[in-house]
């Protein structure tokens, strides 16, 4: 477990473990919820379920791409008979948002001839902290281990550095990855000509953001989202919550914004991090009141007070 220890595992645990317990629900994609957000652009959506991505699916002429699995072939296979209910188009080409275990552990279930397309940072971190993240998840419940028994960890065939565009034919899709963020391998998917964005767990609907480990980016983060928002989205898909559109983006980097400054205004008055958490994790609560899982805001706060330092 050396990539965990090095990244904090310990807190990782306990506080994924709280959340899952909390809901007491087992991750499944759900059947039969699959909607159109534009034509031919559809979503299964997550229904606030923990662990549970919300999952793209984009249909062009020359075939489908689909956008993350859910957790294990299980999951992975109720995705692909969503796609199925929609089109007899064949699955191009799968795409993963970031490698945890409930965005993309679910890629053995795809056809043979599915090209898989990652950045080259996922796919490292992927073959780095993959195992171990596996295994971290099956200690959360008898119910996600059995979803986790079967996995295989796959490789892309396909890697990219910043961009790459699929081309579907009527349709084409960039994916994007601009450093760290809430992963090293954080990626999202741009369709320019539907202004239509994926944005992965860097935007997330009234859940307080991820930091879970030590290669996490707050200040990173906030860039990102910037970007984002220059690119002018008319839908965005986050990576958990419901649709939304441009102003998801903006809250999230207006509440990032907020933790950053107001560790560094409390770090400027020789606040410890003790201090800091003790202080802030409540006025944080306070101010994001309809925000689910606040087991975060800690890891957060100790992300950017660690970063004011470098």
């Amino acid at each position: 477990m050396k990539h965990l220890r090095r990244c904090a595992a310990a807190p990782i645990i306990l506080v994924l473990a709280g959340v899952v317990c909390g809901q007491n629900q087992t991750p499944l994609i759900p059947a039969g919820k699959t909607h159109e957000i534009a034509e031919h652009i559809y979503v299964i959506p997550d229904q606030r379920v923990n662990l549970v991505p919300n999952i793209g699916i984009i249909v062009g002429r020359d075939g489908v791409l689909v956008i993350d699995t859910g957790m294990g072939p299980k999951n992975a296979e109720t995705v692909l008979g969503e796609v199925k209910k929609i089109t007899s188009e064949r699955i191009a080409y799968l795409t993963v948002t970031h490698f945890h275990p409930e965005h993309g552990m679910g890629a053995q279930a795809f056809p043979p001839g599915t090209t898989i397309i990652y950045p080259m940072a996922q796919k490292t971190e992927l073959m780095a902290k993959g195992t171990d993240y596996i295994a971290m998840f099956k200690g959360f419940s008898p119910e996600i281990a059995e979803l986790l028994k079967p996995v295989r960890i796959i490789m892309p065939n396909v890697t990219f550095a910043e961009e790459a565009e699929v081309n579907l034919g009527d349709v084409s899709a960039r994916l994007l990855h601009w450093g760290p963020a809430h992963t090293l391998g954080d990626e999202f998917v741009f369709l320019p000509e539907k202004r239509i964005l994926f944005g992965g767990d860097v935007v997330v609907n009234r859940f307080f953001p991820i930091m879970p480990d030590g290669d996490a980016s707050g200040k990173n983060w906030i860039k990102m989202l910037e970007r984002m928002e220059k690119l002018n989205p008319a839908i965005v898909v986050p990576g958990h919550g419901e649709v939304g559109d441009a102003a998801l983006i903006t809250k999230m980097r207006g509440y990032l914004e907020f933790v950053r400054d107001r560790v560094e205004q409390m770090k400027s008055q020789a606040s410890t991090l003790a201090d800091v958490e003790k202080r802030l994790e409540p006025e944080i609560r306070a101010k994001y009141k309809d925000w689910g899982n606040p087991n975060w805001i800690k890891n957060a706060i100790d992300n950017f007070y660690d970063s004011s330092a470098k």
